[in-house]
């Protein structure tokens, strides 16, 4: 039996143990559990300084086109010539399929021809001819999955992790964890379509419950940071002495509080949102662009405004990386009640019909923006992604003109810094339907990402609610074959 005075005892070093850990914790002095979570350490009075990797990165900058609507591997990127020959006949095993809109009905070819591209010899549709005929510079996932065939919860998981709202976008987790390049831009910048905003809108660039700072800026090339110009009748020089004046006063108020890190955090943001009134307008400003540069994404094709606006989206994209933006979101497709596809990629009902208009914005304007990273050196640091949200049917619905979603198998590619082209990793069935080959998940895709970025996305962690959360949930594996040697 424990004496009385033992217990005592016993309890009086614990608590001093645990009093001791505490401390050792709070000052940093704390050795670290081997393979426990790794925390970015964050100056609270500079929190969008540069910080070091877990390891060396291939990458250091993320520039990510999300197709949202949920683009057609079957009208772009995965040819399948078993689709082809068996045109307009029913799937086999799939009698009876009801998927997200209703009953199926045949199997349909896709209304573009396909053909192979460079020395690669890669079939991509003639849908995006520009895109395709850049197939060796891209590496392609064939086998992704998605746990949803729903557009808002499709593009919160392939955002987040998560299909719920209320998590951590990829750029905000990349930016707590390595912060940017540039103290006068935002470290993460979201670029919504000319349109308006994908389903999901703000989740798809929001912090969750990471530091509200590592939110994504929205801004585009069309609609400039709002309230960001100074009010009429105030001259700059008066701006920038009230702005000295007040961060004056914001330091002393500081020396009050010392240590108060939220009151550091806050009190930078409205430094750097000072900064931006000078730098934002400077980066949007196209038109120190060259004519050259603007025929070459196409945004000076008067005969197609939405391709000109998406067009010079990208060129803001671009400009923003060049200045060391750590995370560059670009969205082609926006979300519209009852607009039943005509502005994003939700082909239903008459597919041809709206991705003829839709792939010609996407094409040249996208594939500008690689030739143009790549001409300026910028792909050796760069990872640039290209995804949507789940994939489409390989057949059409039944009395309709249109794919309906398909989670179970379905396209991205990545280019640039770190991944090996020209390569193709994985595969769906001979329709195009399931995948069957090295089948992997949007974590597999955002646990490559950050290792590209050098972070160890198990290690990666922040704790909230009484549970160490990350990106990649509790699942993920690198995809170590689509990395360069």
């Amino acid at each position: 039996m424990l004496h009385r005075r033992q217990l005592l005892l016993n309890t009086a070093c614990g608590l001093g143990g645990i009093a001791l850990t505490a401390l050792l914790q709070q000052q940093g002095l704390l050795a670290e559990e081997p393979g426990g979570p790794v925390r970015p350490e964050i100056d609270p009075g500079r929190p969008f300084a540069a910080r070091p990797p877990h390891f060396p990165p291939r990458a250091k900058n993320v520039l990510m086109i999300f197709c949202s609507g949920a683009c057609s591997q079957i009208d772009t990127f995965d040819y399948k010539p078993e689709l082809v020959k068996r045109h307009g006949q029913p799937m086999p095993g799939a009698e009876g399929l009801v998927t997200f809109q209703g009953k199926q009905g045949n199997l349909t070819r896709s209304p573009w021809e396909f053909r192979p591209r460079g020395e690669s010899g890669k079939q991509v549709s003639e849908l995006v001819p520009m895109l395709g005929e850049l197939a060796d510079e891209l590496c392609f996932i064939h086998s992704l999955t998605s746990k949803t065939n729903t557009h808002g919860p499709g593009e919160n998981f392939m955002s987040t992790g998560f299909t719920l709202d209320g998590f951590p976008s990829m750029g905000a987790w990349v930016t707590w964890a390595l912060g940017t390049e540039s103290q006068e831009l935002p470290a993460y910048v979201a670029i919504p379509d000319p349109r308006g905003t994908p389903q999901s809108s703000v989740n798809n660039w929001g912090p969750g419950f990471l530091p509200a700072a590592y939110q994504g800026t929205d801004f585009n090339a069309a609609q400039p940071l709002r309230n960001l110009t100074r009010p009429a009748g105030v001259d700059a020089d008066t701006d920038r002495r009230t702005r000295e004046f007040l961060q004056a006063l914001n330091q002393r108020h500081l020396r009050s509080f010392d240590g108060d890190t939220e009151m550091s955090a806050r009190i930078a943001s409205y430094e750097l949102a000072a900064k931006m009134q000078l730098s934002v307008p400077d980066v949007s400003n196209l038109a120190t662009e060259t004519a050259e540069t603007l025929r070459l994404y196409g945004a000076d094709d008067s005969q197609n405004p939405l391709k000109a606006a998406y067009a010079r989206n990208c060129i803001l994209a671009r400009r923003l990386v060049e200045q060391g933006v750590r995370f560059v979101q670009v969205f082609n497709g926006a979300y519209q009640t009852g607009g039943e596809g005509v502005s994003n990629w939700d082909g239903h009902k008459k597919l041809h019909e709206q991705y003829s208009k839709h792939g010609p914005v996407l094409d040249q304007p996208t594939a500008a923006l690689l030739r143009d990273l790549k001409r300026r050196g910028m792909l050796r640091d760069t990872l640039v992604i290209w995804c949507t949200e789940f994939g489409r049917m390989p057949t059409f619905q039944s009395g309709a003109s249109g794919r309906d979603h398909n989670p179970e198998g379905f396209t991205a590619w990545l280019a640039g810094a770190g991944v090996k082209t020209p390569f193709t990793y994985g595969a769906t069935d001979e329709f195009g339907y399931r995948a069957v080959e090295n089948v992997a998940s949007v974590h597999d895709l955002h646990a490559t990402i950050l290792h590209l970025l050098g972070l160890n996305h198990e290690r990666l962690t922040f704790y909230h609610n009484g549970l160490e959360r990350r990106l990649t949930n509790v699942h993920g594996d690198v995809i170590r074959d689509v990395l360069a040697s």
